[in-house]
């Protein structure tokens, strides 16, 4: 009879080991930005360069190998976008209506609200502030999180092989609207800059879109572009996102493959 006994407790134990991880609630992070971060191959590759023959990728892509199976990434960052037309378009209504509580925002903006025109074109300390605070509003009153992440750093050397800032107000406004605000600042512009600058002008080059001719049929004259990433820069920056996760002791980084962050 104990046999019995203990052959049952067993067996309860075994299932109520399996329903706790079944209903496990999975950590939901969506991310919303533009090309620096984007998700290239889920994307019309006659619309958006990605895509298998194309080696553009955004830093997002690649941030899911940092985390275990408990995370769910929504990259929901497009090309072309600024914290204006990200929202005209109806992306912002797609990503906020899906916004559970608990789920992570990541808001990356900066690159195309620089841009002198009237559809992306956003003034640092204004529209583009008022902008952000907007989305960060929103996320929170769907009891989410949401982490502000300055923009990646352009490579763009001077004479003397300094790296030159070329976002400005717009990286600064980011982090003071983080620290008034109170909301997790990852700081990528900082982190990017210090990368660059190690690597120096030649280096560096191995970060971003320069291609060289013959090497892809989607680009046989080649390409330099020194604001995109590649996958391997791609792969660099999403360490340093996941590295600043760690160092801000957010509650993600419990998630974090340590071994993967060692190896980057």
């Amino acid at each position: 009879m104990k046999y019995l006994k203990y052959n049952l407790l067993l067996i309860l134990l075994s299932l109520s080991f399996l329903c706790f991880t079944f209903s496990r609630k999975k950590v939901v992070i969506y991310s919303i930005g533009d090309s620096t971060m984007a998700q290239y191959d889920q994307q019309e590759e006659d619309k958006y360069q990605g895509g298998k023959d194309y080696p553009l990728r955004g830093w997002m892509m690649m941030m899911p190998q940092f985390f275990n199976d408990d995370v769910i990434i929504h990259n929901a960052a497009v090309s072309g976008r600024s914290t204006k037309n990200f929202r005209e378009e109806g992306y912002w209504k797609k990503v906020i209506d899906s916004v559970k509580p608990k789920d992570y925002v990541f808001i990356q903006f900066g690159h195309n609200d620089e841009k002198t025109d009237s559809i992306h074109h956003t003034d640092a300390k204004t529209t583009f502030r008022q902008n952000l605070i907007n989305y960060i509003v929103e996320v929170k009153a769907k009891q989410a999180y949401p982490v502000l992440i300055t923009s990646i750093a352009r490579r763009k050397f001077d004479d003397r092989g300094i790296l030159v800032d070329t976002h400005g107000e717009y990286v600064t406004v980011v982090r003071e609207l983080a620290h008034d605000m109170k909301i997790p600042l990852i700081d990528l512009a900082k982190k990017t800059s210090e990368l660059i600058q190690s690597l120096g002008p030649e280096e560096s080059k191995k970060l971003f879109l320069n291609v060289d001719s013959n090497k892809y049929t989607r680009l046989p004259s080649g390409k330099h572009d020194n604001t995109h990433l590649n996958v391997y820069g791609a792969t660099r920056v999403s360490a340093l996102a996941a590295q600043s996760i760690q160092e801000l002791h957010l509650p993600l980084a419990r998630y974090l493959i340590k071994s993967k962050l060692d190896n980057k």
